[in-house]
């Protein structure tokens, strides 16, 4: 099987607030509001994504952490709950998520392929991490869609920012190919923030976005520093200042979601649409789509 491709590329945060303050029937928190611009950009772009029909949704996750190199989700179905360890108070999420394992395992293949270390992950009962869960709900809450989850490997953190970067690129590269063989119409989902420097204390009320900011006025520069060159077409430029941008604004970048995601739709030349910027507890967050099947209509 041929002719697959990346019909789309998210930028898609996945604080849990969001999810918390959508008050969906699988979470069992309850919110009054909150953080509307970021929903209400995360409907915008769903509504495009969803458009295109896409067979898969492929997500890397900077919270499905791995000492020794990519694990890929191998298992048909997964089911649990998923509590965040961080705020337990407003995500604990009842999940069921399809996964596209024939993809999953030709990914791992072509990974291998590349010279890098992976594994396909086999566990029925593994739990299925909150960054993969709420990026994947907020991207498609009917879960109508299969998926392809791939981890974070610590490369960036065992041999430095420049060589995890490089990894992540050439995992991009695999992960392209392996989508391009498989016939499958994939979007592909960074699950990331920007700005990653966050509040130590939070507000009694959650969602009072009275108390919501960005953390300081330098990550602030840094984040619309790379929308600017998002929205201008400018992905090289994007990963040449990665390792900067990561390690000045306190990034969640570090994780190389991003990195993958930019590698894998070949470093997209036209201008990507910013559907939201917003803060979640300091954080910088942005629910930014490449629609690269309009792309080419219109070019």
């Amino acid at each position: 099987m041929s002719g697959g491709r990346i019909v789309a590329g998210v930028l898609a945060p996945h604080p849990p607030h969001l999810v918390y303050a959508e008050n969906p029937p699988q979470n069992e928190p309850r919110a009054e509001c909150g953080w509307e611009m970021l929903r209400w950009g995360y409907e915008r772009c769903r509504r495009s994504v969803l458009a295109l029909e896409p067979d898969v949704f492929v997500v890397h996750s900077p919270h499905w952490k791995t000492t020794q190199g990519t694990h890929v989700l191998g298992v048909p179905h997964f089911s649990g709950l998923s509590v965040d360890p961080i705020f337990p108070n407003l995500f604990r999420y009842r999940y069921e998520i399809d996964v596209d394992v024939e993809l999953a395992e030709a990914i791992h293949h072509a990974i291998e392929e590349d010279g890098l270390v992976a594994k396909v992950m086999r566990n029925p009962n593994f739990r299925v991490d909150y960054g993969t869960i709420a990026s994947c709900h907020l991207m498609n809450p009917a879960w109508d869609v299969p998926i392809v989850g791939l981890s974070s490997s610590t490369a960036f953190y065992d041999f430095g920012d420049d060589v995890g970067h490089e990894e992540m690129i050439s995992l991009g590269h695999a992960t392209r190919r392996a989508i391009e063989r498989s016939g499958r119409r994939a979007v592909v989902l960074s699950s990331c923030s920007l700005s990653h420097r966050h509040f130590t204390h939070e507000s009694e009320t959650p969602e009072d976005m009275s108390r919501e900011h960005v953390y300081h006025h330098g990550q602030y520069l840094w984040d619309m520093r790379l929308l600017d060159h998002m929205r201008r077409g400018r992905t090289r430029q994007i990963a040449d200042e990665m390792v900067d941008f990561t390690r000045q604004a306190t990034a969640e970048t570090k994780e190389g979601s991003l990195s993958w995601m930019l590698a894998a739709m070949d470093f997209p030349t036209g201008p990507a649409e910013v559907h939201a910027y917003g803060t979640v507890i300091g954080t910088g967050n942005a629910v930014v789509e490449w629609n690269l099947e309009r792309a080419e209509v219109t070019r």
